[in-house]
C-alpha cells in the first residue's frame, strides 16, 4: 500500500508539471489582430443605431438599410468579410463597444477630441451641420440662444446634445430622431437640436409635417467610423476602402441615391 501511494503521489506530481508547462506554452501563442480575424472568421461586426433616418433604419418591408448601412456594407465587402449588423440605442453603442460586442461602428458618430483619446476613427466619410427644429407653431425659439430654460429632446451622449446644454436647454433624454419628433409634434418639448439631412429626409417623405428649422450651426461636423485603440490594421483597411470607394465612384454612387448630393464635403 505504501508503494502504491508513492507511486500514485509520483503520478500526479507529473501530471501537474505537464499542465503547467502546457499553459506556459500556450501563453506564448501571439494572438490574431483583430482584422486577421476578422478575415479568418469572414464576418465583421459593426454597431449602429437603426432607428435614424436616413442614415440607418428600417425601410417599409423591415429591413435594415440606409446612407450608413450601405457605407458599411461596402467597407466590409473591400475588407473581405460579411457585415453582421448590431442594432443599439445610441446611449448605450460606446459602451458596446467597449465591451467587444462589435468590431466597428457605423452610426453618424461626429469626431470629437474627447471621444478621439479613447477610440481610433477612419478618415471622415461625411459631413453635415446641426440644426435647431421646433415645432411650426412655436415662434418663441428662432436662434440656439433661445433655447436657454426650454426643453430640448436628445440623446445624452450626442454631440448634438451638447450644443443643445451649451445654450441653457434642459435636456430631455430621447432614444433617437424619431422619437425627438414625436415630443415635438405632441408639444411635450420645445425643441431638438439635430442633422440637418435627417431634417430634410423627413420632410421630403412627410412635407405636411409640423415642425421647421429656424438656425444652424456654421461649422460642419465630420463623421467617421469608430474603433476601440490598438486596432491600426482594421483602421487602415477601412480607409483604403473609404479612398477606393470615392476613387471608383461608388461613394458618389451611395451619397447620389440618398442625398442627391455629395455628402464628404
Amino acid at each position: 500500500m505504501k508503494k502504491l501511494s508513492v507511486l500514485i503521489s509520483t503520478l500526479l506530481i507529473a501530471s501537474i508539471g505537464l499542465v503547467g508547462c502546457s499553459t506556459k506554452s500556450s501563453s506564448n501563442v501571439t494572438p490574431k489582430n483583430l482584422l486577421s480575424a476578422i478575415k479568418s472568421e469572414g464576418k465583421i461586426r459593426i454597431g449602429t443605431e437603426g432607428t435614424y433616418a436616413p442614415y440607418t433604419f428600417h425601410d417599409k418591408d423591415g429591413k435594415l438599410t440606409g446612407f450608413d448601412v450601405e457605407i458599411a456594407e461596402e467597407v466590409a465587402k473591400r475588407i473581405g468579410a460579411k457585415p453582421e449588423f448590431i442594432e443599439t440605442k445610441w446611449d448605450g453603442i460606446f459602451a458596446g463597444l467597449d465591451a467587444k460586442r462589435f468590431d466597428m461602428i457605423v452610426s453618424e458618430v461626429g469626431i470629437k477630441p474627447d471621444r478621439e483619446e479613447k477610440y481610433d476613427f477612419s478618415d471622415p466619410y461625411i459631413v453635415s451641420k446641426a440644426v435647431l427644429i421646433v415645432n411650426s407653431e412655436d415662434n418663441s425659439i428662432t436662434k440656439f440662444e433661445d433655447l436657454k430654460g426650454k426643453k430640448s429632446a436628445q440623446s445624452l451622449t450626442s454631440n448634438l446634445a451638447k450644443i443643445a446644454e451649451d445654450n441653457g436647454a434642459v435636456i430631455q433624454q430621447i432614444d433617437g430622431f424619431n422619437q425627438a419628433i414625436d415630443l415635438l409634434l405632441s408639444h411635450r418639448v420645445d425643441a431638438t437640436v439635430n442633422d440637418s439631412l435627417s431634417f430634410l429626409d423627413l420632410k421630403k417623405q412627410k412635407p405636411d409635417l409640423a415642425i421647421k428649422v429656424v438656425d444652424e450651426e456654421h461649422n460642419a461636423q465630420p463623421s467617421a467610423i469608430m474603433f476601440n485603440k490598438g486596432n491600426k490594421e482594421l483602421v487602415d483597411a477601412t480607409n483604403k476602402a473609404l479612398a477606393d470607394m470615392k476613387a471608383d465612384g461608388t461613394y458618389a454612387k451611395i451619397s447620389d441615391k440618398w442625398f442627391a448630393a455629395d455628402v464628404s464635403k
